[in-house]
């Protein structure tokens, strides 16, 4: 949900929040995040895991950050947003502040509140910006949306209990429902 205080809100603005409080600049429009919930968490933590113990275990050099972490999408410095993960194999886009370009593979839970955020607003901003690959992960609905930006097609559709192929890393496959069950 936009702030309503002001016409148009800067990267200063952003950067000037109060502590604990988070938002995302999107095209100047200050977007409030909600807390996640257990569910949200939990999937940001086992998917991120999972994605980091493959890249560290075929030597590569990716980073992979859950949120909260800044991304700047855009050299105007107009739109920061804060990924639920973001996977940057360019590591000289990262500094101190958080990721100056677009990561090559953002993964976004979706919350009942950031619905239509993370489907459109997200999914524009995204493709735009020059992200290799989008997850959209919807616990309500049980389903992963993948898109593939770099082959130019339509969106993949996958339920958790299947195996999900990441675009950026060829035999990395990913089960939700595998990753949820108890041990």
């Amino acid at each position: 949900m936009p702030f309503l205080k002001k016409q148009s809100y800067s990267s200063e603005d952003y950067w000037k929040l109060p502590d604990g409080e988070r938002a995302e600049l999107i095209g100047g429009k200050l977007y409030s995040m909600a807390p996640p919930n257990f569910l949200h968490q939990k999937l940001v933590m086992e998917i991120s895991g999972t994605i980091r113990e493959y890249v560290k275990s075929h030597g590569g050099t990716c980073e992979v950050i859950p949120a909260p972490f800044a991304v700047n999408l855009d050299a105007e410095d107009r739109d920061w947003v804060e990924p639920d993960i973001s996977v940057i194999c360019d590591k000289r886009k990262l500094d101190d502040r958080g990721c100056s370009g677009a990561p090559d593979w953002v993964i976004e839970i979706v919350s009942p509140s950031s619905r239509k955020h993370d489907y459109s607003t997200k999914n524009a901003l995204y493709t735009e910006a020059g992200v290799r690959e989008y997850w959209i992960v919807d616990p309500a609905k049980e389903r992963i949306t993948v898109y593939y930006y770099e082959e130019d097609a339509a969106p993949f559709l996958y339920t958790f209990d299947m195996s999900v192929a990441c675009g950026i890393f060829p035999d990395l496959k990913i089960s939700v429902e595998e990753l949820l069950k108890e041990p």
